[in-house]
């Protein structure tokens, strides 16, 4: 009976913490503002920049990861789909930031003339 109680005891101790756990992931998520935001600089390089809403970090701020998808197509016909990442930080003092990224998106450095075609978010990580 007693091993009973003991196992009984751990299991809900071990969902209590799953819950405390699953209750601080909550509570430290993020989303995007809006669409990703692609600004083009040059013939084949391109800014991609993301707002985050992190108001759910505070008071402690957070950081993370945007992992997303480059869809491009080059002026020779070149069509490629690309899975990039970039780091953001929201600050302890603010609900919101955003993160830019810079690439380069042709087969040749310059060669082409390079339309992206879409950018998708696959995931959004918050520590």
């Amino acid at each position: 009976m007693k091993m009973i109680d003991s196992c009984l005891i751990a299991a809900a101790m071990l969902a209590l913490a799953t819950g405390a756990a699953a209750t601080g992931a909550a509570r430290r998520s993020v989303s995007l503002a809006g669409d990703p935001l692609v600004m083009r600089l040059d013939k084949d390089e391109f800014r991609i920049a993301f707002g985050i809403n992190g108001a759910q970090c505070l008071p402690g701020g957070c950081s993370g990861l945007i992992r997303y998808r480059v869809q491009w197509r080059a002026t020779d016909g070149t069509a490629r789909s690309e899975l990039k990442q970039v780091s953001y930080t929201v600050s302890p003092e603010a609900g919101r930031t955003i993160a830019v990224d810079r690439q380069y998106l042709d087969t040749a450095e310059g060669a082409h003339t390079v339309d992206v075609v879409n950018v998708s978010v696959d995931t959004i990580t918050c520590r």
